[in-house]
């Protein structure tokens, strides 16, 4: 297992494809996912090797076989974009595509906003128009991951998360901590700031996120795809999200 050192914490990392690739894209994975559910096992790995590019994926903070603090200020989302550049330090890479599905494109837009001249392409996805809501609830999820069993768990979508941390063997106080961490809200204005190429994808079903160009239109130049057929959790296998990814990062979506 290959690890690095941010922020005081040990955090995990794969990093595949040739090492001497004149493109790098580092995958940022969603809440109680990580690198292996997310990217490897849905054949994003195999899928940028063949494409001749290095690729590094994190576990974040509080996930996979990351470190698992339980307070949740180790979960503030600007210091968990800068593990993203920590890792990029690490690896030796300078400048790189980032990828992020859901809570890793809050991470992903966070780094943007930091240190935007670090990144080539930025691709956002499991996001859309609803990012600009706030949460009817902020403490649902935690609470959720504190609940003593799934059906506990009135809502069905927080409910569905509880499962997937459970079939993932997640660490759920972490999680809780997680989601209880320090967060500055984006607004339309904050994120005119970022000026890289930008993707926003989602499913034409995704509750979560709502219509891409929601999240597209207040991103200067940003292109927005939708996915016929897909919810939050299915978009991520989808064969149309990679093409798609990878259209962009080859100059030829339009």
């Amino acid at each position: 297992m290959a690890q690095f050192i941010s922020d005081g914490l040990s955090l995990a990392y794969d990093d595949f494809g040739p090492r001497d690739a004149r493109k790098a894209v580092v995958l940022v994975h969603g809440f109680s996912a990580n690198k292996y559910e997310n990217w490897k096992r849905m054949g994003w790995y195999d899928a940028i090797a063949g494409k001749g590019m290095r690729g590094l994926a994190i576990d974040n903070r509080g996930h996979g076989e990351s470190a698992k603090p339980h307070e949740p200020e180790k979960y503030a989302r600007e210091a968990m974009a800068r593990d993203v550049f920590a890792l990029m330090d690490h690896a030796g890479i300078e400048r790189a595509h980032l990828v992020g599905f859901s809570m890793g494109s809050h991470i992903a837009l966070t780094a943007a906003l930091l240190d935007g001249g670090r990144i080539d392409h930025l691709v956002v996805s499991g996001v859309g128009g609803k990012i600009f809501e706030p949460a009817r609830d902020p403490d649902a999820m935690a609470q959720a991951m504190e609940a003593p069993t799934p059906d506990a768990i009135a809502d069905p979508m927080l409910r569905s998360f509880r499962h997937f941390a459970d079939e993932q063997k997640e660490d759920r106080l972490a999680l809780a901590a997680c989601s209880r961490g320090p967060r500055t809200p984006f607004t339309p204005d904050s994120l005119m700031g970022i000026r890289r190429p930008t993707l926003v994808i989602a499913g034409m079903r995704d509750q979560l996120a709502g219509p891409p160009q929601g999240l597209a239109d207040a991103i200067p130049g940003a292109k927005a795809v939708t996915v016929p057929g897909c919810d939050h959790f299915s978009l991520i296998s989808h064969g149309l999200f990679k093409a798609n990814v990878f259209d962009f990062f080859d100059g030829w979506l339009e």
